[in-house]
């Protein structure tokens, strides 16, 4: 039987390795302009496999172990990714107008540097930029949180 010391290091490594991903496609977003559908697919791969590699394992051993140990960081440490994920489908409520706006007027093949995006989304625009800011920087920020909390948990069970 694989001992639980074993599995906790293996979901540890996996979403120690989600942050990288995190980062390098924040990045490439960033600075990559124009943001064409190739742009956006690779943006998204790295994302993509930060978010696989952090919620496989919340939701296949994290989320089941859960109510057996509920309790101090635990419970801190569950608050903290669920606040996390709740700011991820807020933000993704505000990508979703973007990218339909975006694929609407195609601008992710035929990309039109004169056309602002107030313009394609109407007055709704701003908003749901605004909702896709927040619901990035508050997922990074709990996700942060939650991976130091998750961090202390782990040295404390397993490495002492």
């Amino acid at each position: 039987m694989v001992s639980d010391a074993l599995i906790a290091s293996v979901v540890f490594v996996s979403v120690t390795l989600s942050f990288p991903c995190f980062l390098y496609g924040a990045y490439y977003i960033i600075e990559t302009e124009p943001v064409t559908w190739g742009v956006l697919v690779h943006h998204l791969k790295f994302v993509g496999t930060g978010l696989v590699l952090t919620t496989v394992p919340m939701l296949l051993w994290m989320a089941p172990r859960l109510p057996n140990q509920l309790g101090g960081l635990s419970a801190v440490h569950a608050y903290l990714g669920l606040q996390a994920y709740a700011l991820l489908l807020f933000g993704g409520t505000g990508i979703v107008r973007i990218f339909r706006a975006k694929r609407r007027h195609d601008l992710y093949n035929d990309y039109d540097q004169d056309l602002l995006m107030d313009e394609i989304g109407g007055e709704q625009m701003d908003h749901w930029r605004s909702r896709l800011r927040i619901g990035v920087f508050g997922y990074v920020i709990f996700w942060i949180l939650a991976y130091i909390v998750g961090t202390v948990r782990f040295v404390l069970r397993y490495a002492v």
